[in-house]
C-alpha cells in the first residue's frame, strides 16, 4: 500500500482507504482491508457506522488512522462538542484522528464551529481537523476564520464520473496542501460493474485499460485517481473479497497514455 502526507501534517495515510457511508457489512471486511494496509477508516455521526467500526478497530487502535464527522445539523459551539464526545463514545476511543464538518450550515457562522473544533484539538480529543462536502469558498472562509490550525482536508465526490472538482477545488488544494478525501471513488459501483448505457463506450476504454494492465476496472477506476497529487480514496464495501480488490489498486500506476485516454473517455 502507497501513502500520501495528509495536508502537510507529516502524517502519511495509506492512498486506499475505507469509506462507511452505507456500510451494512460486519466487522470482517474492515479487518480485512486494515490487514492488507487500507488502515485510514471514514465513518460519522450520521451513518451509524461507528459501533462497527470501533468493534473492527479494538484490537488494533494504534495501526488505524481514524475519521469522523460532525453532522452539518450540530454546528452550535456546545453541539459540537458534544457530538464529539457521542462519537468517542460509539467508537470506544479516547481520540479521533481526523475529526470532519460533514457539511457547511448557512445559518451557523463557520467561525463558531472552527472554534469548537480547535478546543477539541486543543484538548487532545481530536488530532486534525477537516471538512467534508465543502465548496471552494467555504473551504476559504473556515481556513480563514481558523485561529490554531489549519483545515488538512476536503472529503468530497470524485471518480471518472465526477470531475466537478478539477475545475476549482482540486488544484486550489494542491496548491495548499489539503488533502482531498475522494469518496465514491467508483460513483456507487458504476465503475466496477454494468455502466450506464450513456458511459458504455467509455467504459468500453476503461476495461481495455483493465485488460492491459492486467487489472479489473475498479482497480483501474481507484488507480486514475489516486494519479492526482493530493488525491485519497475510500471506496466502500460490505464484501471481504471486494475490499482486497480495491486495496490492490495501489502499489502501481497507470501509464501517463492510459490516464490521458481515460481522461478524454471520461471528460
Amino acid at each position: 500500500m502507497e501513502h500520501k502526507e495528509l495536508g502537510a501534517t507529516g502524517v502519511k495515510l495509506p492512498e486506499v482507504g475505507l469509506g462507511t457511508w452505507q456500510y451494512r457489512g460486519s466487522v470482517e471486511p474492515l479487518k480485512k482491508g486494515i490487514a492488507l494496509g487500507a488502515s485510514f477508516i471514514d465513518t460519522a455521526e450520521m451513518y451509524g457506522t461507528e459501533p462497527v467500526v470501533g468493534e473492527a478497530i479494538r484490537e488494533e487502535r494504534d495501526r488505524v488512522f481514524l475519521a469522523t464527522k460532525v453532522s452539518g445539523n450540530h454546528l452550535r459551539y456546545d453541539e459540537v462538542l458534544k457530538a464529539a464526545e457521542q462519537s468517542l463514545k460509539r467508537l470506544g476511543v479516547d481520540r479521533i484522528d481526523l475529526y470532519q464538518i460533514h457539511w457547511p450550515d448557512p445559518g451557523v457562522p463557520i467561525r463558531e464551529t472552527v472554534r469548537a473544533m480547535e478546543t477539541l484539538v486543543d484538548s487532545g480529543k481530536v488530532r486534525f481537523i477537516g471538512v467534508s462536502n465543502f465548496y471552494l469558498a467555504n473551504l476559504k472562509e473556515a481556513q480563514a476564520c481558523m485561529a490554531k490550525y489549519k483545515i488538512v482536508s476536503n472529503q468530497v465526490k470524485y471518480s471518472l464520473l465526477n470531475r466537478g472538482i478539477e475545475e476549482d477545488m482540486l488544484p486550489y488544494c494542491q496548491a495548499n496542501q489539503i488533502t482531498v478525501i475522494a469518496y465514491s471513488p467508483l460513483a456507487r459501483g458504476e465503475l466496477a460493474s454494468r455502466p450506464l448505457l450513456k458511459h458504455r463506450d467509455a467504459f468500453n476504454i476503461l476495461q481495455n485499460i483493465a485488460h492491459q494492465t492486467g487489472k479489473t476496472p475498479a482497480q483501474v477506476a481507484l488507480n486514475w485517481c489516486l494519479s492526482r497529487p493530493n488525491v485519497v480514496v475510500i471506496p466502500k464495501s460490505d464484501k471481504v473479497e471486494r475490499v482486497a480488490e480495491n486495496c490492490h489498486a495501489s502499489g502501481w500506476k497507470l501509464s501517463r497514455e492510459q490516464i490521458e485516454a481515460l481522461n478524454r473517455a471520461f471528460g
